[in-house]
């Protein structure tokens, strides 16, 4: 149920950064992206009847932060991120960080993944860290990605 909250929270702030005129895909990914990282670690955080509210203000400032660093990142940033994410989810010890640097913009970061793991129906999955850095302004999110039978990384949360 907290996961279609948060969800629902997610799609209705991709909706909102859509129409702040001059919101590219970056930026609306951004938002999406740091209103879901939010919205989780809100609901870590609060308990109770004060958990959704835990949620809400995660979402919000997670969306903001979020669209931020989303509207900076580029196309040449994403790849450095894919292959960055791919290779430490497939060969990096954990507990490890692997970096990232695009040398045209100087935006980097870092993933960090956990001890793999078995699912119930034998699939392996990771747990990660992920930081990114652009402008000075470094932004974290946490996730889980499982390999697909074709060998590849799909995030999951």
């Amino acid at each position: 149920m907290n996961m279609l909250k948060i969800g629902f929270v997610a799609v209705l702030t991709l909706g909102l950064a859509a129409c702040e005129p001059g919101a590219g895909p970056k930026q609306q990914i951004g938002t999406v992206g740091g209103a879901i990282a939010g919205g989780l670690a809100g609901s870590a955080i609060g308990s109770g009847s004060g958990r959704l509210v835990a949620v809400g203000i995660g979402t919000l400032l997670g969306s903001m932060a979020g669209g931020e660093v989303g509207r900076s990142l580029d196309r040449a940033d994403r790849l450095y991120l894919e292959r960055t994410t791919g290779h430490a989810l497939e060969y990096g010890p954990s507990g490890t960080a692997q970096t990232w640097r695009n040398p045209d913009n100087g935006h980097y970061g870092a993933v960090t993944p956990k001890p793999a793991y078995q699912t119930p129906q034998g699939q392996y999955c990771r747990e990660y860290q992920q930081t990114i850095t652009v402008g000075g302004r470094t932004e974290q999110a946490y996730g889980t990605a499982c390999r697909e039978a074709d060998g590849s990384w799909r995030i999951v949360s």
